[in-house]
C-alpha cells in the first residue's frame, strides 16, 4: 500500500500542488455566547501543526521525582497552559488566532471534592479565545480524566493551529 493511502486511511487529506490557496472555514457553536466553534474546515493549502499535550508548570522541576508536582486550581493552570501554548506558537510564526481545534482534558479538583472545574477553566480560556484582541475560537472538546502524568495537574492541552499557506 502506498504512503499516501495510508494517509488517507488514518483521515490525512491531500492537495495537489495546483490547487487554489487554503482557506479556513470557521462554524459558530449553535449555544449563544459559546467560546468554541461548532466545526473548522481547512482546505488544500492549509499548513497544519500539531502541539503535543502541555501540562502546567511544575513548583520545582528541579526537586526529587517523587516531589515534582503542579499547584493552583483549574484556572490558574489553564491560564499557564495556554500561555504556554502561545509560546510554542510563536516560535512557530502562529498566533492564538491560527488555533483551529482544542483537546483539554481535567481532573477533578481535590479541593472541590473531585468535582470538575469547568467554571474555572472557561474563565481562563474567555481571555484568550473570543476577545475583542483576539476574536477567533477553536473548535474544542474538553473530558474528565483520572489523573495525569504529573501530580497536581488538574489540565493538558492539545493543540491543532493552522494557516494557510
Amino acid at each position: 500500500m502506498s504512503l499516501k493511502k495510508t494517509l488517507l486511511g488514518m483521515g490525512i487529506l491531500f492537495a495537489a500542488s495546483n490547487t487554489l490557496a487554503a482557506s479556513i472555514s470557521r462554524v459558530p457553536s449553535t449555544y449563544p455566547n459559546s467560546p468554541i466553534l461548532q466545526s473548522v474546515t481547512l482546505a488544500a493549502n492549509t499548513e497544519v501543526t500539531y502541539l503535543s499535550g502541555l501540562l502546567p508548570d511544575p513548583v520545582d522541576p528541579k526537586a526529587p521525582k517523587d516531589q515534582v508536582r503542579a499547584v493552583g486550581n483549574t484556572e490558574a493552570q489553564t491560564r499557564v497552559v495556554l500561555r504556554k501554548v502561545e509560546s510554542i506558537l510563536a516560535s512557530q510564526g502562529l498566533k492564538l488566532a491560527d488555533v483551529v481545534q482544542l483537546r483539554i482534558y481535567l481532573v477533578g479538583d481535590p479541593a472541590l471534592g473531585g468535582k470538575l472545574d469547568f467554571d474555572g477553566l472557561q474563565v481562563a480560556f474567555r481571555e484568550f479565545f473570543g476577545t475583542e484582541q483576539q476574536p477567533l475560537k477553536p473548535a474544542r472538546t474538553t473530558v474528565q480524566v483520572a489523573g495525569l502524568v504529573l501530580p497536581g495537574a488538574l489540565i493538558e492541552v492539545e493543540t491543532v493551529a493552522a494557516r494557510s499557506q
